[in-house]
């Protein structure tokens, strides 16, 4: 099984976009979103993924409703953490960086967000930022879930 996982997109709809051609062009089974996707508007760029998408609140996600509503058909916007299992792993997904250590205690697999840097420490990952509005470098990540490891894919 392999995932797509993406965070702090903040309404940077040409990396979105991109973001998207990868996730496809990869075949991912699922994207995983770890927070500040920003407006709901940018579901018009995500409705193009060919899989499921199960993604957090970050806290710039204010507009939580309108989130939730405009993602419908797409996937779930949950609250920050969420957790859930797929292919026998124990995953959790949070935008606060300061817990991941101790949640990789009890899970499988730590996706996070918010720090806008890549982070691929055993079990965890962050794909740094989509959006590429502070280091100017826009990334995502791939999974294979079976082999437990990951890439970094940078958006050009």
């Amino acid at each position: 099984m392999k995932l797509g996982i993406i965070s702090d997109s903040h309404d940077n709809l040409g990396a979105i976009e991109k973001a998207v051609e990868v996730f496809n062009s990869e075949s991912v089974d699922m994207v995983i979103h770890a927070g500040d996707f920003i407006a709901p508007f940018t579901s018009r760029i995500f409705r193009k993924l060919k899989c499921d998408l199960i993604g957090i609140f970050g806290n710039n996600d204010g507009e939580k409703f309108g989130l939730r509503n405009a993602f419908k058909g797409i996937g779930e916007i949950h609250e920050d953490p969420h957790s859930f299992e797929i292919g026998g792993k124990k995953i959790i997904v949070t935008h606060h960086p300061n817990i991941v250590d101790a949640l990789a205690r009890c899970y499988d697999i730590v996706i996070y967000g918010h720090t806008h840097k890549v982070d691929m420490r055993d079990k965890m990952i962050n794909p740094g930022e989509c959006g590429g509005w502070l280091t100017e470098k826009r990334t995502v990540a791939i999974l294979l879930l079976e082999e437990m490891r990951a890439e970094i894919v940078e958006l050009r």
